[in-house]
């Protein structure tokens, strides 16, 4: 493994330097999930959430989540992202899932604007229905793929899904 490049000469934390990277094309794909109640996933499945869509504003949070993570995360480079698509599924009973699939054609990689837009939209998911059970528990949150970069391509081996 290479050792870590986000430290200068004097062991401060730095933005890393990728000018001289190459540009390809690069895609990751992360999941999380939420676990609720029965009925408070068939509510949101039903429409019958009093803040409104559940699934579309998640979606739209996590879009804007993928295109803040530079905000959010200090060492991150502000990416012009190709592409950002958020899909929801179920375990039919108390599970809903969220993958996050982000593109760009630059010189690092979109890992963290997936795991950002899949935070954000579990988060956002949890916000839009705390008043019906503040218990619910999100995750695990991990990354399932990436591709392209110096690093090559990556597949979570265990093909787990949280």
């Amino acid at each position: 493994m290479d050792s870590f490049t986000h430290f200068n000469e004097q062991g401060r934390a730095r933005m890393v330097d990728i000018s001289g990277k190459a540009s390809t094309v690069r895609t990751a794909v992360a999941v999380t999930q939420i676990t609720m109640n029965p009925a408070t996933l068939t509510a949101v499945k039903e429409g019958r959430i009093g803040k409104g869509d559940v699934l579309a504003v998640a979606q739209v949070a996590g879009i804007q989540g993928a295109k803040k993570t530079s905000d959010w995360i200090p060492m991150c480079h502000p990416l012009a992202l190709t592409g950002v698509n958020i899909t929801f599924s179920d375990n039919g009973h108390d599970v809903l899932h969220i993958e996050v699939e982000v593109k760009t054609e630059g010189k690092t990689g979109v890992e963290m604007e997936a795991l950002t837009a899949a935070s954000a939209a579990a988060l956002t998911v949890y916000d839009m229905c705390k008043a019906l059970q503040k218990d619910m528990i999100i995750g695990p949150t991990m990354l399932q793929s990436k591709t392209g970069g110096k690093h090559g391509d990556f597949q979570r081996e265990d093909h787990r899904k949280p």
